[in-house]
């Protein structure tokens, strides 16, 4: 009897979670919906692509000075069609993702004080937001919001939303050393959760996870398209202990907890999927918070990197990627070739 009843409650909760997605993939839809009823045909144009763009797999971190963007800018919208756009971007976002990723764009006010006149312009309203195909409860669609250290990707299929990488956050100053927000780090939690798992090493453990005594200067897969494993991977789960373990999960759910409750939740059931302990950790550069310092999260299905090593050590970017589904890409092509195929050809 209790086996049945177990069996029912995994399967009612298999069934909470299918709904869940749903309703949020649903939401997504309306709000992106109703964004684009609020455009005018010029800026349609310049917000809609078809779903086989080639400008669906372009994607950077850095300014748009050095990476022309597409997009409708939110500078080129009324005040009542930038709110749209955050609706928009809410869906696919928890309470604290939300508040990083609109923390991190932010941050383009403190550089502009930061860097008096450089060569970037530095504006909060220099993000570009992208839908991909018709938005809609059945079919196959997609969005992106990028700018400066933001590069968010969905793409629904069906009523659920089947992909949400690449997923980039990154924060100039990692923390605001002067002025009324002295103190602000963004992506505290980040850089937090995983120091505290490399200093709960023991001294072996730190051999095989601290693969180099020096920090590389960027994140190593950068914007490169196709993603694939790194090498070495570090320490394995396999080889932590409990607590250890524990410590693993709260680094990948810093990143994962920063996505809506149904996306987050299908990243991590594809993780504990391929298996846990399958899962490494690599880290280089010194443990000591304030020094240039990088780490990886790697399992058979994703790939995790964060790197705070310019600026002298307080500058983060920090990427999630997806092995099988970044983009969406596997299904694009089933989907398209589906699409083209008709009676007799």
């Amino acid at each position: 009897r209790r086996g049945l009843v177990a069996i029912a409650v995994l399967a009612a909760m298999g069934i909470g979670a299918v709904v869940s997605a749903q309703r949020g993939a649903n939401a997504m839809a309306t709000a992106a919906t109703g964004f684009l009823a609020s455009l005018t045909p010029e800026q349609r144009k310049q917000a809609v692509f078809t779903l086989d763009s080639a400008e669906r797999l372009r994607f950077n971190f850095i300014p748009t000075e050095a990476f022309p963007r597409n997009g409708l800018l939110l500078r080129d919208m009324t005040e009542p069609q930038r709110k749209l756009a955050h609706d928009l971007l809410r869906t696919a976002l928890s309470d604290r993702g939300y508040q990083t990723y609109t923390a991190i764009i932010q941050l383009e006010n403190i550089l502009r004080v930061i860097e008096k006149g450089g060569k970037f312009e530095r504006d909060p309203a220099k993000y570009f937001f992208s839908v991909f195909g018709e938005p809609s409860a059945t079919g196959v669609w997609g969005w992106r919001v990028e700018g400066h250290h933001v590069s968010l990707h969905f793409t629904v299929n069906k009523g659920r939303v089947v992909a949400s990488t690449p997923s980039f956050a990154g924060s100039n100053p990692a923390e605001v050393l002067e002025g009324e927000q002295k103190g602000l780090r963004v992506l505290a939690v980040l850089e937090d959760t995983a120091r505290e798992l490399v200093t709960a090493l023991d001294e072996k453990q730190k051999q095989t996870a601290i693969i180099n005594a020096t920090a590389p200067n960027e994140i190593v897969t950068t914007n490169t398209l196709d993603i694939n494993p790194l090498t070495p991977a570090g320490l394995m789960a396999a080889q932590m202990t409990g607590a250890q373990r524990d410590q693993l999960m709260k680094v990948i759910e810093a990143y994962s907890g920063l996505m809506a409750a149904d996306i987050a939740a299908d990243r991590l059931a594809s993780i504990k999927a391929a298996g846990i302990d399958k899962v490494g950790f690599a880290w280089a550069g010194p443990v000591e918070r304030g020094q240039r310092h990088y780490y990886r999260v790697q399992g058979p299905t994703f790939l995790i990197e964060f790197d705070n090593s310019q600026n002298n050590g307080n500058h983060v970017h920090s990427i999630w990627r997806d092995f099988q589904g970044d983009f969406g890409r596997d299904l694009l092509r089933e989907h398209l070739k589906t699409a083209h195929l008709s009676p007799g050809l």
